[in-house]
């Protein structure tokens, strides 16, 4: 992704970025589709996970998904949206493609940024009926909706230390 250096302050070692182009670490556009679809694959195998054991381990009474089970399922989409995000700048289907959340100037997204994407931005790009991931396809930076809305770009590479 970038080659980091590292500045001293006073009371933590804070990260700079050098040689940092967004346009040329870019993710391809079906590259960050497959990261969505492996997130939502993971987010979908608790639940149907749950019903395979269910009817294979199972009185043979109808299998269906309880409260607990969903709940596990929205705590797992929780850290996967969000915590993972914030700690590293990557969902489960980033960290295995390859790709990470950074803002425009390759430093890391930060708490404020990783919300105004995940939870506003992705509310509005799906209130306008997907329209919004399609922004990442037409435009030069490659940046959906939610990108643009929280001054991130996904980017598809590592960082290098100096």
């Amino acid at each position: 992704m970038a080659s980091t250096a590292p500045s001293v302050s006073s009371s933590y070692r804070a990260e700079r970025v050098v040689d940092f182009t967004p346009i040329e670490l870019q993710a391809p556009f079906f590259l960050r589709w497959a990261a969505i679809f492996i997130d939502y694959m993971v987010l979908l195998a608790i639940p149907v996970g749950w019903l395979l054991i269910e009817t294979l381990l199972g009185d043979g009474t109808k299998a269906t998904v309880g409260r607990t089970v969903w709940i596990i399922g929205i705590i797992f989409w929780l850290a996967n949206f969000l915590l993972l995000p914030l700690l590293r700048g990557q969902t489960i289907g980033k960290m295995l493609t390859g790709l990470t959340i950074v803002k425009l100037d390759g430093t890391r997204a930060g708490i404020g940024g990783i919300i105004r994407r995940n939870i506003f931005g992705y509310f509005i790009t799906v209130a306008t009926l997907g329209l919004g991931f399609l922004f990442a396809a037409v435009n030069t930076s490659g940046r959906a909706l939610h990108d643009i809305i929280a001054g991130t770009i996904v980017v598809h590479g590592r960082k290098k230390r100096l």
